[in-house]
């Protein structure tokens, strides 16, 4: 499987309530915060879900 690198890029402000706990469930908190993750069907969903928010690079 090959891993993502997801960025916050964007304020979580004036959000839904479901936007917020998916970054939340992402690892994401701060402006500028990067995690990694697996690029599982559930992180890839979760990820389309707040696309507006937030960057996503391809690791090899």
């Amino acid at each position: 499987m090959s891993k993502i690198k997801v960025t916050k890029v964007k304020s979580a402000i004036n959000r839904t309530q479901r936007q917020k706990r998916t970054l939340e469930a992402l690892g994401l908190r701060k402006i500028g915060q990067v995690v990694e993750h697996e690029a599982t069907p559930n992180i890839l969903g979760m990820v389309a879900k707040v696309n507006h928010l937030v960057s996503v690079e391809e690791i090899k």
